[in-house]
């Protein structure tokens, strides 16, 4: 190979590297506004005064009987899921994916901001909450899929479900069903023992774990910006390239 050759095929291959950083820092920034996103989607759901959604109904509860805020109780709950993924998985689990606590400091922080941005939002009729539970609903569906689509580390939430799932060798899906139905157990029986009552959750909490899997799927399949996002996520053969 001569000089010339060597010289355009260093060129032509900084160019690549240059382009897959370019490609792989815009993934990361549609990630975190996905991330974003889905604070507000659940500040919006929990506005809606009907029962927050089944990852935030722990939280949520604690917040309603003690000091802390309820992005403060996120961040506290998702800090124990990256634990947890730590204590199952032992050298099994990638360190890259403590960058978990990072998400979670901005989702926890972003939470508290959208309940405060969202202070005008006090729906006092059943329409009214059923349209603020439905607008939520559809917010956190569409962060979901933005946040997914970029395919970089995960969130504590669905981190810890597929620690779950690898441990158990259980699919995914009922893994997920059987974790959120276990983090409302636990809420409700918060609930029951600091205020004698049903607080914090409702049928909202469980129009939201039925409704937004479902519009994410929707979103997934209808909306160009997502699949987009997701081309980020192939090289230049269509091969899937790693989150780092």
């Amino acid at each position: 190979m001569n000089d010339s050759t060597a010289s355009t095929a260093g060129a032509a291959s900084g160019l690549r590297a240059s382009l897959g950083g370019d490609r792989l820092a815009r993934r990361y920034l549609w990630f975190i506004l996905g991330v974003a996103i889905n604070s507000f989607g659940v500040a919006f759901i929990t506005k809606a005064a009907l029962g927050t959604s089944p990852i935030s109904s722990i939280p949520y509860v604690l917040d309603l009987a003690f000091a802390p805020t309820f992005g403060e109780f996120t961040f506290i709950l998702n800090t124990v899921y990256v634990v947890l993924q730590i204590v199952l998985l032992r050298r099994d689990f990638k360190p890259v994916q403590l960058l978990q606590l990072v998400v979670n400091l901005v989702f926890s922080a972003l939470i508290d901001v959208s309940m405060s941005l969202l202070f005008w939002l006090d729906p006092t009729t059943l329409p009214l909450q059923v349209a603020s539970l439905l607008g939520g609903c559809a917010i956190l569906g569409f962060g979901i899929a933005m946040e997914v689509a970029p395919n970089v580390i995960v969130v504590p939430g669905e981190g810890i479900v597929r620690t779950i799932s690898a441990v158990t060798r259980k699919p995914f899906g009922t893994c997920k069903v059987a974790f959120d139905v276990t983090l409302v157990t636990i809420a409700v029986i918060l609930s029951f023992a600091l205020f004698g009552r049903l607080n914090g959750l409702g049928v909202g909490t469980i129009v939201s774990a039925l409704l937004v899997g479902r519009l994410c799927n929707l979103i997934n399949l209808h909306v160009p910006l997502i699949a987009r996002i997701a081309r980020l996520t192939r090289s230049a053969h269509g091969a899937p390239e790693d989150a780092l």
